[in-house]
């Protein structure tokens, strides 16, 4: 099968993961090769999922739009040469202002391997300035249109932070229901609370995804509810390095040397 070939088939395989009924899509995010070969070796993983704030915390930078495009196209293009698994880059709002730019950056990142990307409407690093609805669905569409070009099937997971901004659950509704219309898969939908996701569900028209954490519904229940994809966010890598301060701590008080210090990462 050619590279081509195989991404194509990735990137199908990856957006028939947002239509199953009662079943979301489950990921962990990674930030790095090694975080990717740990969650890619459970035999139960479909696909992988890149989480921004991971990405920039890792190399010292912080989130919302401030990592170098090479450099965030070269992380991607490393956690895609990891796993034979569909890949979804977490993209931030694009890594440009004008439609050209995005046009480029997207097609860029689809030579990295990745089949899908996420997408933010908020326009700065506060999440508290947002591309209007026709900006926003016109940048999708432009998403589209690049990935059309390239010829991969690209699965958008359109999100918006309106609510954060304290708008109301119909607002985010009514943008995801034209980011779908605009070539959007999935939207994803952050600041709700978990009186709003069945109305999220049954009024978007198409798959929602959530962000899962130690304060929303069990997996269960939102399964239940009909979310159909449930990520982490920088979650993965919070519970990660609360493991390596744990460590620390228990060495400096002189607690036994633990088994977990014999693991590795695939190669």
């Amino acid at each position: 099968m050619s590279s081509s070939s195989a991404m194509v088939h990735k990137a199908e395989t990856l957006r028939t993961l947002h239509h199953r009924q009662h079943n979301p899509l489950l990921l962990v995010n990674v930030w790095d090769a090694a975080s990717t070969r740990v969650v890619a070796a459970h035999p139960a993983t479909e696909a992988i999922a890149s989480a921004s704030w991971s990405v920039c915390a890792a190399a010292g930078i912080p989130d919302g739009g401030f990592l170098p495009l090479d450099q965030a196209l070269n992380i991607a293009r490393t956690i895609v040469a990891s796993t034979d698994l569909p890949v979804t880059i977490d993209f931030e709002k694009g890594y440009a202002t004008d439609l050209a730019g995005l046009h480029a950056n997207v097609l860029r990142l689809i030579e990295t391997g990745a089949v899908g990307l996420n997408v933010e409407d908020s326009q700065d690093d506060r999440e508290s300035v947002y591309w209007s609805l026709e900006e926003q669905a016109e940048r999708i569409r432009t998403i589209r249109q690049a990935a059309n070009e390239a010829g991969i099937p690209l699965v958008i997971n359109a999100r918006t932070d309106v609510m954060v901004g304290g708008a109301s659950v119909d607002e985010a509704i009514a943008r995801g229901r034209a980011y779908l219309a605009a070539g959007a898969d999935c939207i994803f939908v952050i600041g709700q609370q978990p009186e709003d996701i069945r109305h999220l569900v049954d009024a978007m028209g198409g798959p929602v995804s959530l962000l899962g954490s130690a304060s929303s519904p069990s997996i269960p229940d939102l399964a239940a509810a009909g979310i159909a994809r449930i990520s982490l966010g920088p979650g993965s890598m919070g519970v990660a390095y609360a493991a390596l301060r744990d460590l620390t701590s228990n060495l400096i008080n002189r607690l036994p040397f633990p088994a977990d210090l014999a693991f590795r990462p695939g190669t």
